[in-house]
């Protein structure tokens, strides 16, 4: 019976991540793997990296983070905003792994069928630390440049066509929420994003400020609304289990050496999310 595993922020251009691929492996040959974005910047690592993983895995699943969709001076792909997205997805599909625009998947070794929904969703800039509540969002920004904390979304992550990374979000939302719409109600959904969909888990963010560049209050019922066993997320390198309504939230980042450093367990570049009974994980 097969085991789902998740990962996230492998960054694996960074200097001292690059030997925990060859840590991602399945258990049996039929596990499946969710992988919540930012594998890298250069969009030919982000290709060979799934393209490994997809050697070793029955199934894997893959949505963009932030760093997929930078366009830097650095990376001989100079694609920009959709059109990035959308060359991301072709290479994807190329060799065979599953993406936000493809028909969701179903696992079937659970209690219920639980369809895995990937989604690519951004943020629009609506969470906000209490003193920029209900401010315009030139002085929300103002404050997060005074706290020296700015994403670098801000210079690398055009959002051509559209006018604004808010605006992209809200296109990706409308567009998102017709697919979650048609999930057979029989079903049980495990929401993929890259950003969370809930604002609890930004909670202990070192700096409150970033949580501007985090999600959207847009989606803060989805877990309940299409039905979750887990939502499965990366991006703010928090590796943790939380819960919300009684809905597991799992976050599956890898991060950045410093921090795997720090922490007691060290790197963890993988983390099962139902086991071959389909039930949650015991070991973490």
């Amino acid at each position: 019976m097969p085991n789902l595993y998740a990962t996230s922020d492998l960054h694996v251009t960074h200097q001292g991540n690059e030997h925990w691929l060859d840590a991602i492996r399945p258990a049996t040959p039929e596990d499946w793997l969710l992988v919540a974005g930012d594998v890298a910047e250069r969009m030919s690592a982000v290709i060979e990296t799934l393209e490994r993983l997809r050697e070793r895995f029955a199934t894997v699943v893959w949505v963009p983070g932030n760093h997929e969709l930078w366009t830097t001076a650095r990376d001989p792909d100079q694609h920009r905003g959709q059109d990035r997205y959308e060359e991301l997805v072709r290479r994807c599909q190329s060799i065979g792994v599953l993406t936000p625009e493809d028909d969701f998947p179903v696992w079937q070794h659970a209690a219920r069928p639980l369809t895995i929904a990937p989604l690519f969703l951004l943020y629009d800039y609506s969470w906000r630390t209490p003193a920029a509540e209900g401010r315009p969002f030139a002085e929300a920004m103002e404050q997060a440049r005074a706290a020296g904390v700015v994403c670098t979304d801000e210079f690398l992550l055009h959002a051509d066509p559209h006018a604004s990374r808010a605006e992209w979000c809200a296109a990706r939302r409308e567009l998102t929420e017709k697919r979650l719409a048609g999930i057979p109600a029989e079903h049980g959904t495990v929401l993929l994003s890259h950003w969370p969909l809930h604002r609890h888990p930004t909670e202990p963010l070192r700096y409150p400020e970033f949580v501007m560049w985090c999600g959207t209050q847009e989606t803060a019922d989805w877990h309940v609304r299409y039905r979750a066993e887990v939502a499965v997320y990366g991006h703010l390198h928090i590796p943790r289990t939380t819960y919300r309504d009684g809905v597991r939230f799992e976050e599956v980042s890898l991060g950045y050496p410093r921090e795997w450093r720090s922490r007691a367990r060290g790197g963890v570049p993988m983390r099962r999310i139902l086991t071959t009974d389909g039930q949650e994980a015991a070991a973490r």
